[in-house]
């Protein structure tokens, strides 16, 4: 039982090894509600931020979802700019990711092998998940962040967080 401990204790500390800390990565934090330290909220929205580009850009040929679609491409950029901004601005070192994450990847995979009907359910599914955790990752580092520059914009971010997760459930399913 003690080497369980050690163990979940040491994958805690070695976050150099992975590219989230455990508790965000696994969703520890979310359900406790703890703010994500610093350095895995600005991967996280890098994350997101891309997810959503590149997701959306693949929806632009599906009708019924080419304005949402274009409304998150612009949002989205948006965001991606003012993080960097404000890194720049407050001299926050942080090697941003370049791409997605492993399961965004899988999420991106998925939708491209997908058409019609099938394409537009498993976008909004994967639209109002994204948006869930955004909302989630931003209140709670706008609640409790450490750092005051990044936790002023997540709370200025979170209303239009909520108004992006209020247009993916009311697309067509």
């Amino acid at each position: 039982m003690k080497k369980m401990y050690f163990l979940a204790a040491a994958l805690c500390v070695a976050t150099p090894v992975f590219a989230q800390s455990l508790p965000e990565r696994t969703g520890i934090n979310s359900v406790m509600g703890i703010a994500p330290k610093t350095d895995d909220f600005i991967r996280s929205v890098v994350w997101s931020d891309l997810f959503e580009i590149q997701s959306s850009q693949l929806a632009l040929s599906e009708p019924s979802l080419k304005d949402f679609a274009s409304k998150m491409i612009e949002d989205h950029h948006k965001t991606s700019a003012e993080l960097k901004q404000i890194l720049s601005d407050n001299n926050i070192t942080n090697t941003l990711p370049v791409d997605t994450d492993d399961l965004s990847q899988k999420k991106l995979e998925t939708l491209h092998t997908l058409h019609g009907q099938s394409f537009v359910r498993q976008y909004r599914d994967d639209q109002i998940s994204a948006h869930e955790n955004a909302l989630s990752l931003f209140q709670r580092y706008a609640k409790n962040g450490d750092n005051p520059a990044l936790k002023k914009w997540a709370a200025e971010t979170v209303p239009t967080l909520e108004e992006h997760l209020r247009l993916a459930k009311n697309l067509p399913q």
